[in-house]
């Protein structure tokens, strides 16, 4: 343990993960040994701890997506997640959008339904409390309103404001993911225990959000059953949507996700000969 005041610093590359020395474990508390805290994040963002407005970095872009970043200076890393699917800019996203949103990541009927249902029912009236108390008759998920969409039970990587921790990015795949550290991706069994170890108490609503958002994104961007780190931190900044649908008018397409078949693909594999 070290003593308090003391003025030290890590070693730069073995020592990272040695968590006795700032005391993060607790031996009567056993998950604070299972889920241990990057400890050298500083070494290239400063400040992680301090949640950056309108980029997402890491450890591996420390300026995050510079020209997606630029283009939407003006929107939370929240509302730059959003923005793909408020298709004429009005700062309102209608179920339609939402639909034809999903349609254009290469998710099938159905699933774009559903998640029509999730966001634009059960997302709008929190992200209308900016303008109203009363409830949307249209459901539309409001853009300005949308760090009230954040729920319980989550990463924790946006903070209620709608901005981007880079701690919290690094931490999840050092406390959930099973490879040594560290770690550049995820399999599905460890998003499994992220949403698992992410739980509050009495928390049905973000219990169900977490599963739906995390099962998503698996099926939008897993490659050999795993998701990158770099994939993933675009889908919180919302950079990777645009190239999704750019990359799907190619013959090549998107070859990542399962996609249930909407854009051809089953399991990373060009299966079908045409959308569902």
């Amino acid at each position: 343990m070290i003593p308090h005041g003391k003025s030290t610093s890590l070693p730069d590359s073995d020592i990272v993960y040695d968590h006795d020395y700032l005391g993060t474990v607790a031996s009567h508390a056993p998950e604070t040994l299972k889920r241990p805290y990057r400890l050298n994040t500083d070494t290239s963002i400063e400040k992680p701890y301090v949640a950056r407005a309108s980029y997402a970095p890491d450890v591996e872009h420390p300026q995050g997506t510079p020209v997606h970043a630029q283009k939407y200076k003006d929107y939370s890393v929240l509302q730059q997640h959003c923005l793909f699917w408020d298709r004429d800019g009005d700062g309102q996203i209608w179920p339609w959008d939402t639909y034809i949103g999903f349609r254009d990541l290469g998710f099938n009927i159905i699933f774009s339904l559903f998640a029509v249902y999730v966001i634009n029912v059960c997302f709008s009236f929190p992200t209308r409390l900016a303008h109203s108390y009363l409830p949307d008759p249209f459901f539309r998920f409001y853009l300005p309103g949308a760090h009230k969409s954040k729920h319980g039970s989550d990463s924790g990587v946006y903070d209620t404001e709608g901005r981007f921790i880079p701690s919290r990015f690094e931490d999840m795949f050092t406390k959930y993911a099973y490879s040594a550290a560290p770690a550049d991706s995820l399999s599905g069994h460890e998003l499994f225990r992220l949403i698992h170890g992410q739980r509050v108490a009495v928390d049905p609503y973000g219990w169900s959000a977490a599963v739906f958002e995390w099962g998503t994104t698996y099926l939008l961007i897993q490659k050999g059953g795993r998701i990158s780190k770099e994939d993933l931190r675009r889908v919180y900044d919302g950079s990777l949507f645009w190239e999704i649908k750019a990359r799907r008018q190619t013959k090549e397409g998107w070859n990542k996700g399962w996609g249930l078949g909407g854009d051809g693909f089953v399991g990373g594999e060009k299966l079908l000969p045409f959308r569902l």
